[in-house]
């Protein structure tokens, strides 16, 4: 079938009213468990790597995956650059056959955010490439904040507004209350934030640090426009988990393939299960 863009999706996903699964991947497992969920439960995917990913892995051999896995898909999929802050390496993955890039300048101030934005975005439209930019900060669930800074790091509705008038992004990751990593609590998502928000904008919203927010939450999240939903540390943690319990069942195993193949199909088992939350079943 071949790559496709995340605006692709997107746009599809606005007028089905469901979200579609942005997965982050490090390594070949990760990228054949997450088609083989897309597959099982018919579904569009998108497949994302971090700037950290594509250190671990290489830039080519991500995209070499991507691309052999989209070729002999059924669904349509997405190769997507999560959280770029490097202009070189978002060229580098827009020349490479990246299909969707994301710029985040959220630590930046507005203006600045702005402007990068659109350097990327002209760059990345030309190459038929789709946009991702971030406004407002997620913290790392490690981080003691109080309610006002909690509050300030947050998206602003207005700001979101001006945002997307200014830049044309193709779509919006927007900060209302989740974060990066494990959560020790359940967070707690600002849905009155997010209403004011897609009442002002009208594109696409992107829920970053999704994994362990609860399934209801995201429904809801889903409801009010919340078009793709980011997921990493619940893929690692099957991942992980699963070979450290082969690993002690079976010490002496030394077959890489033994040991991986549980895993693999965990996080299969787990990113089906998010794929039904979102909705997106059934709608490749």
């Amino acid at each position: 079938m071949g790559l496709v863009t995340v605006k692709t999706l997107l746009d599809a996903a606005d007028k089905g009213k469901y979200a579609v699964g942005a997965f982050n991947c490090n390594n070949m497992e990760i990228v054949q468990a997450i088609v083989a969920a897309a597959e099982a439960e018919k579904s569009p995917v998108i497949i994302q790597a971090s700037q950290g990913a594509i250190k671990y892995a290489g830039l080519d051999y991500v995209v070499a995956l991507c691309n052999a896995a989209a070729k002999n898909a059924t669904v349509p999929i997405a190769l997507h650059l999560d959280h770029g802050t490097d202009m070189d390496q978002i060229i580098k993955c827009i020349v490479g056959g990246f299909t969707s890039v994301m710029f985040d300048g959220s630590s930046k101030p507005f203006e600045e955010n702005v402007a990068l934005t659109l350097k990327v975005i002209e760059i990345a439209r030309a190459a038929g490439v789709s946009t991702e930019a971030e406004l407002g900060k997620l913290g790392g669930i490690e981080e003691h904040i109080n309610v006002s800074e909690r509050d300030a790091m947050m998206t602003d509705p207005e700001e979101a507004r001006r945002f997307v008038e200014m830049t044309g992004v193709d779509s919006l990751a927007v900060a209302i209350g989740t974060a990066h990593g494990q959560y020790k609590f359940p967070p707690k998502l600002d849905f009155e934030r997010l209403k004011r928000i897609k009442a002002l904008v009208d594109v696409p919203i992107v829920l970053h640090g999704s994994s362990g927010v609860p399934a209801e939450d995201l429904v809801t999240a889903i409801s009010l426009g919340v078009r793709k939903v980011n997921i990493d540390t619940n893929i690692r943690e099957a991942f992980c988990w699963t070979l450290r319990d082969a690993i002690s069942k079976n010490p002496e195993e030394i077959d890489p393939r033994k040991l991986l193949k549980p895993a693999r199909d965990a996080m299969t088992e787990v990113i089906r299960e998010k794929i039904r939350i979102f909705g997106s079943n059934g709608k490749a």
